[in-house]
């Protein structure tokens, strides 16, 4: 057993067993809560600043930008097309350079997009051309989330890692509602003095500081980049290469669970970014803004709830029955939107929305409480004669964690196609009826393959 100081922030740790009651409870516990701890407003940070864009361009128009409504929607839906595209070399980032040293790098990299963000939108002649390229790199806070759920996967036990994965994903997923909730504050007063810069007046004499946007979260990722590389650790057990770790690829439940994980998180995140301007569109008379930073908000604290109900339960139980209430959610919503007969109803279809937000929150933290169960049970099959061992523990715990980063980058994608879905030809009704459509999929999914009485993988 390693020795205390082996265990200190900033160190890389040679001998870490979770799996063995003793060492967790001596020194392990401690070590996996100090890393989860730092971990999460990092990833929370990440959520911000890759979402930023969904409460900005609702104002862009005000302060003089010539943007149509189709540039709008390419500005809230590139992050996800960047982000998720990251988030597969994200997610073998951390065998490879180590958790500590990954997420502090990645956490400072956000410093590029929000202080370009900051200057840019200061001149209402900056090109849309200039404000794509800065969307596309708010794309790296997207790209976190997997190497964060990665690093976080190596820390704790299979009996644990639900909770785990779910405070780190939950909590960091309320990095976008703390955002939409923060942002229309913040931009209306002069947060940073002549250091910010000056105010944008709109068209109807009010004054907004949109650059508040992107500068709010310099201090903080300046923060927390630095207390990664001095809180956090390094597991030497979890080195792997990207050649070992891309033996993902030919595993079958690997691609299962990235269509099961796509219809929960892409749906999150894609939501996320369209909601305040679904809100715009299809109630003008309300103001987006002031309620848009709620569906995220309850998203990402039921996302929790979703790994304790199914450490409790079991994650394919809470799975099935979740995307069943998403498609029910879904119909409410539909139901309550505006039409040719009905004006339709802001309060039934938030209600709803409110429900679907909180099942996709539930269904993001019940997938990933699959995943290690479903790979756990395929080695123990493969090699039967390993079962208990630590090397088997190790090679569990590292396909496990290439599975979950890969499987997050896979959905992210969502966070670019939701949006442009609203946007384009199917518009808001067809868009709905393609996913409810989808969520069916994943019902039959869940059902054959891990809840039914013979089902290959049970969990």
């Amino acid at each position: 057993m390693g020795t205390n100081s082996d265990f200190k922030g900033g160190k890389l740790i040679t001998d870490w067993r979770p799996e063995v009651p003793e060492f967790w409870e001596e020194s392990g516990k401690k070590v996996a809560r100090r890393n989860l701890w730092i971990s999460i407003p990092a990833l929370l940070l990440a959520f911000a600043v890759w979402m930023v864009w969904s409460a900005v361009i609702v104002r862009l128009p005000e302060i003089g930008f010539k943007f149509d409504g189709g540039q709008l929607f390419w500005l809230a839906a590139l992050p996800g097309l960047s982000g998720a595209t990251l988030r597969i070399f994200y997610s073998f980032m951390v065998p490879i350079f180590g958790g500590r040293r990954w997420t502090a790098i990645s956490t400072a990299s956000l410093l590029i997009p929000a202080l370009w963000m900051g200057f840019a939108v200061q001149n209402p002649d900056t090109p849309f051309m200039i404000f794509a390229i800065i969307a596309l790199l708010c794309g790296f806070g997207g790209g976190n989330f997997a190497s964060s759920m990665s690093n976080i996967s190596f820390f704790y036990p299979k009996s644990e890692q639900g909770t785990a994965l779910g405070l780190n994903a939950g909590l960091g997923n309320l990095g976008v509602s703390v955002m939409q909730f923060l942002v229309p504050v913040i931009i209306l007063f002069a947060v940073f003095g002549s250091l910010g810069g000056d105010a944008q007046i709109a068209e109807s004499g009010k004054h907004f500081y949109l650059q508040n946007a992107g500068f709010i979260w310099v201090p903080f990722i300046i923060l927390f980049s630095v207390l990664a590389w001095f809180g956090m650790n390094d597991i030497a057990t979890a080195k792997a290469s990207f050649k070992d770790q891309s033996i993902i690829f030919k595993r079958k439940h690997n691609w299962i669970m990235c269509i099961l994980y796509m219809a929960t998180f892409g749906s999150f995140i894609g939501f996320s970014a369209a909601f305040p301007m679904l809100i715009k569109n299809s109630f003008p008379m309300i103001d987006a803004l002031t309620f848009a930073f709620l569906g995220p908000l309850v998203g990402a604290l039921f996302r929790p709830v979703g790994g304790w109900m199914s450490d409790k339960l079991g994650g394919a139980t809470v799975t099935f029955w979740n995307y069943i209430v998403m498609v029910l959610a879904v119909l409410g919503v539909m139901y309550f939107l505006p039409s040719e007969t009905s004006a339709g109803s802001f309060v039934g279809y938030f209600l709803c929305f409110m429900v679907l937000f909180i099942t996709t929150g539930i269904g993001n933290g019940s997938t990933f409480t699959m995943i290690p169960v479903i790979f756990r049970t395929f080695h123990e099959r493969m090699e039967p004669t390993k079962i208990g061992t630590e090397p088997l523990f190790i090679e569990i715990r590292k396909e496990s964690a290439a599975v979950v980063g890969f499987t997050s980058a896979i959905a992210a994608y969502g966070a670019f196609f939701v949006p442009k879905m609203f946007g384009s030809g199917l518009g808001i009704d067809g868009t709905f009826m393609a996913l409810i459509g989808f969520y069916i999929i994943c019902i039959v999914l869940t059902w054959w393959y891990y809840k039914r009485k013979h089902a290959e993988y049970p969990c």
